[in-house]
């Protein structure tokens, strides 16, 4: 098969596909003709699939009994996962002495175990599938780079979402041959996340510029990210053209990270 050659769609699981970039993601696979099952705790979910004609469940991707319900039931009704993307996240933030254990916990429930659960749950199933050297599979897990670098008030977010580029990668290597695993680490990203985590009143623009005393240098390439700059980027991760690369991790952030 030449390096390039487009497979037949395989079934696409997006969760935390109610907003932001999992939606995004959601419909990027939709708009190269794949199948699509969107997957969430907000009951949102159902609208994006609605306008996708896609399958949407509702589950708390932290809930390893109900990941697994959701994803034997994606499988009964539209066929075998051929690509996870893990987007499902919240983020909590404060100074580590006095953010609350709750936060913590929260952030570690759905940023990294909920990581650990949907790559169970799908990853059986695609390394069951395997035959051979053959991928039968791709997971992709949209962490963030503050998985690298040192974030003022991010510590828990920081901590968890850097669990979840190491729980992937090491998924990657068990899974290998048959599946392939690797990370997108998206900077500030123009989402309700984002928008929900600045100050009253605040726009974007103390973002892209920097701020010295939390020891952010800002934005090089000098604007946020849209949701659909990471999204390509799952979608070249998950797809043929990438049929070799497994175990990485590829920053995007407009060089926030200075390649960190």
């Amino acid at each position: 098969m030449p390096p390039f050659a487009p497979p037949e769609p395989a079934l696409a699981l997006v969760t935390g596909a109610a907003r932001g970039i999992g939606a995004a993601v959601a419909r990027a696979f939709a708009a190269t003709g794949a199948p699509v099952a969107l997957l969430d705790r907000d009951e949102a979910v159902h609208e994006v699939a609605a306008e996708l004609g896609a399958l949407a469940v509702t589950a708390d991707v932290a809930d390893a009994e109900a990941v697994e319900a959701a994803v034997a039931h994606v499988e009964h009704e539209a066929g075998p996962i051929g690509a996870l993307v893990n987007v499902a996240g919240v983020l909590r933030g404060g100074p580590v002495l006095d953010l609350d254990d709750a936060d913590w916990h929260t952030c570690l429930a759905v940023n990294a175990t909920g990581v650990w659960n949907t790559g169970r749950a799908v990853g059986r199933r695609m390394h069951r599938r395997g035959t051979g050297s053959n991928v039968t599979g791709s997971i992709v897990t949209v962490a963030s780079n503050a998985a690298a670098v040192p974030r003022t008030g991010m510590a828990a977010y920081a901590a968890s979402k850097a669990a979840a580029v190491a729980l992937t990668r090491c998924l990657g290597l068990e899974l290998a041959p048959h599946v392939r695993c690797n990370v997108v680490c998206p900077g500030s990203t123009d989402t309700p996340m984002l928008q929900a985590s600045l100050p009253a009143g605040a726009g974007t623009e103390a973002v892209v510029e920097g701020v010295a005393e939390q020891f952010r240098v800002g934005i090089p390439l000098g604007r946020i990210a849209a949701p659909a700059d990471v999204a390509a980027s799952v979608l070249f991760l998950s797809g043929p053209a990438a049929r070799h690369i497994t175990l990485q991790s590829l920053t995007v952030d407009g060089g926030a990270a200075l390649g960190a």
